[in-house]
């Protein structure tokens, strides 16, 4: 059942495949508009803050004694090939673990144990003298300067 050219009736294959394709791509926008990631929601009694500080807490708990344990197998391991492929792999680990904060803060541990080893050479009084005694080694270093809980 054809209408006759030119009159209202008359509809092409490309006027249904043109609505087609519409179709299709209105429901794909919908559908990733709806299933989009959304973030968390901070919980919002004092139940939900309290755990959630429990929980960062326990994390970067977790967070500084890895970096602790790394800094003391390297001082352990410290006559080995210096940037091998196993210490930079631990390192690498470490980072992803605990992101680019934990590169700055295994920097500035490294800082104050060079600090220190040069005012125990050069016979300064440092604050860590106190608690470590006048032979301090670099492990006593790093428990006393990375102390958790």
């Amino acid at each position: 059942m054809s209408a006759a050219p030119g009159s209202d009736r008359a509809v092409s294959a490309r006027t249904y495949s043109r609505a087609m394709l519409e179709t299709i791509f209105f429901t794909i926008l919908v559908y990733l508009f709806l299933s989009r990631n959304k973030k968390p929601r901070r919980p919002r009694t004092l139940d939900g803050e309290l755990k959630e500080l429990i929980r960062t807490n326990y994390e970067n708990k977790e967070i500084a004694t890895e970096i602790r344990n790394y800094l003391l197998w390297i001082i352990e391991n410290n006559d080995e090939e210096k940037f091998s492929d196993l210490q930079l792999s631990k390192a690498k680990e470490v980072i992803d673990r605990a992101g680019p904060a934990a590169f700055y803060w295994m920097t500035e541990i490294a800082a104050q144990l060079s600090i220190l080893s040069a005012a125990q050479i050069n016979g300064i009084y440092t604050g860590i003298d106190d608690e470590l005694g006048v032979n301090a080694n670099p492990e006593a270093v790093i428990h006393a300067v990375v102390k958790i809980g």
